[in-house]
């Protein structure tokens, strides 16, 4: 949920109803960008961003909220296949397709806008030293294949494209498009020069062979 946003302190009766539409809005907010996607990524969703106003209920309602938060793991992790915790930080309008074997770590951040597919993992990785990193940061209107990994303390920029099956452990520049394993720039949106001049200035190697059969095929 949003930093500042309390949607319990005690209200006036002249802003209750207001405070219960903004109450709906909330727990609805992904509902438009999944209109094209299943039932099933509606239901997760709507569970998912209710489960984030419960589970910041007030002392008195603790009990509720526990029950409530444990409901929706065992309905939406166990049932449905799609861990996604209730107290990850995810941005208005995410769209899953699919979901099924999603996997995400609660300290990851995920910004608005995005899109999520089945078979997917986003958390940490297990260090030399035994300890376990950072999670990733992902930006808005990030489109993300099935069958990808993107682990460790990276950030990935906006309106980045990463293609299906990619495993992403370093840094993602904004506006890329990225595939393989490990995951290399293909192209950046928004720039004209060739891939050749991008790849100089940035210093990285691309994928040239399967670009197309990676995002025509797999990133529906």
């Amino acid at each position: 949920m949003e930093k500042g946003i309390s949607f319990f302190s005690p209200l006036s009766p002249t802003l209750y109803l207001v405070k219960m539409k903004r109450i709906i809005s909330y727990i609805f907010q992904d509902w438009q960008a999944n209109t094209d996607s299943s039932a099933k990524s509606r239901l997760v969703l709507v569970l998912f961003r209710s489960a984030q106003i419960i589970g910041k209920l007030p002392a008195p309602l603790k009990p509720f909220a526990k029950i409530y938060c444990n409901l929706y793991t065992l309905i939406v992790e166990w049932i449905l296949g799609v861990e996604l915790p209730w107290d990850t930080t995810v941005g208005s309008n995410l769209k899953l397709l699919h979901g099924v074997g999603l996997v995400v770590n609660h300290y990851s951040k995920i910004g608005k806008n995005c899109t999520l597919r089945h078979s997917t993992t986003i958390g940490n990785k297990k260090l030399a030293d035994g300890s376990c990193s950072g999670c990733p940061e992902i930006g808005n209107n990030v489109d993300i294949g099935s069958n990808v990994v993107i682990i460790g303390a990276i950030t990935i920029g906006d309106n980045a494209i990463i293609g299906a099956g990619s495993v992403v452990v370093k840094d993602i520049p904004e506006g890329a498009v990225v595939a393989g394993n490990p995951a290399k720039i293909i192209r950046i949106h928004n720039i004209k020069n060739n891939l050749h001049i991008v790849n100089k200035k940035l210093d990285i190697s691309p994928i040239h062979s399967f670009e197309h059969e990676v995002f025509n095929n797999t990133m529906s």
